[in-house]
This record gives C-alpha cells, sequence and structure tokens, in this order.
C-alpha cells in the first residue's frame, strides 16, 4: 500500500507543476489596455428611509459598462469602487464586485451594466433637508479591476452627480364624502 502512495503523490505534484503556466496572473498593464468603462453614471440612491420619525440616508453609486477592447474573452474581473468626499483621504464608503463571471464579455463586446453603491453615505431627515445639509458635499469615486492574481488597476475617476433617484412616499389628502340628505 505505500508503494502505491508515493507513485501517485508524485503524480500529483508533477501535475500541479506542470499546470502553473496556465494560472499566470495577468499585468495591470495588460488588464487596463483590455477594458474601457462606457455609459458612466453616477447618483445616489436610498439606503434607508422612513418617513416618521423622519430619516433618510442617501448613498453614492456608479453604474457602467465595460467594453472589450481585447482579442480575448474576458472573463473572472473583480471591481472595486472607492467613494470619498471631494479633496479628502479618508473613505466615505466602498463596494466589491465579482462582476465578470459566468458570461464573458466577448472581444468588441460590451458587458451588461454594472453597478456598485457605496454602504455609507449621508443622513438627512427628508429630500428638501439635503439642500443646506452641510455633509452633503461632492463626492468622487474611483473605479479598479482586478483579474486572475493581478493587483489592482485604477480605471478612471468620476464626481458623483449630485442626482437623488428616490421619491419620499405622498401624503394623500384626505377627501371627505357629502353626506346625503336623510330621508
Amino acid at each position: 500500500m505505500k508503494k502505491l502512495i508515493m507513485p501517485v503523490l508524485l503524480i500529483g505534484v508533477v501535475a500541479s507543476i506542470l499546470s502553473l503556466p496556465s494560472c499566470k496572473s495577468i499585468s495591470t498593464e495588460e488588464l487596463k489596455n483590455s477594458m474601457e468603462i462606457t455609459d458612466v453614471e453616477t447618483k445616489w440612491v436610498s439606503k434607508e428611509y422612513r418617513a416618521w420619525p423622519p430619516k433618510l440616508i442617501l448613498v453614492p453609486v456608479i453604474s457602467f459598462r465595460v467594453r472589450n477592447l481585447s482579442d480575448k474573452p474576458l472573463t473572472y474581473v473583480n471591481f472595486n469602487a472607492i467613494f470619498k468626499f471631494k479633496g479628502e483621504a479618508k473613505n466615505l464608503g466602498d463596494n466589491f464586485l465579482a462582476a465578470i463571471r459566468k458570461k464573458p464579455v466577448m472581444p468588441g463586446e460590451k458587458s451588461q451594466v454594472i453597478t456598485l453603491k457605496s454602504n455609507y453615505g449621508v443622513e438627512g431627515k427628508t429630500l428638501q433637508s439635503f439642500e443646506n445639509n452641510p455633509y452633503w458635499k461632492t463626492v468622487v469615486v474611483q473605479l479598479f479591476a482586478r483579474s486572475f492574481g493581478s493587483q489592482f488597476v485604477l480605471l478612471g475617476e468620476w464626481d458623483v452627480s449630485k442626482t437623488i433617484d428616490f421619491k419620499e412616499d405622498q401624503v394623500t389628502p384626505v377627501v371627505q364624502q357629502k353626506e346625503e340628505p336623510k330621508k
């Protein structure tokens, strides 16, 4: 039995060593040159809302598509978005997403829309309270990508629009019905 284990183990080690070149990581330059970020949209969305007591937390979001500029299918790409107040070093929030997985982006094609939403944002009471909220400052988002063991590569930086994609509950007026005269 011991004589059988050693050859099997040796075959396993040799097979592992031979497969290492196929697991070669991609360089950051290759990764950056293989894709183009298109159709970028930034905005603010609701993370939490309640009418009473009033509370509204808005978080910044970036949505985009990836165009494959290489001659190979684009697969296994992870994205990381870092959201910061403009001019500050401290992160407001971030989001990591393993986005391109099962369905590769073929050469020359675009991916589906990819959306990354910050985990932290700015708190107010109502939509109107954000007009003069000193904490609702300009935010920038840095977008990074990583694939096949590469280092993260910066793909770009965008200002987050002050557009708010959220509507508060509307108060429905109470309509009084006229009583019919009694007969």
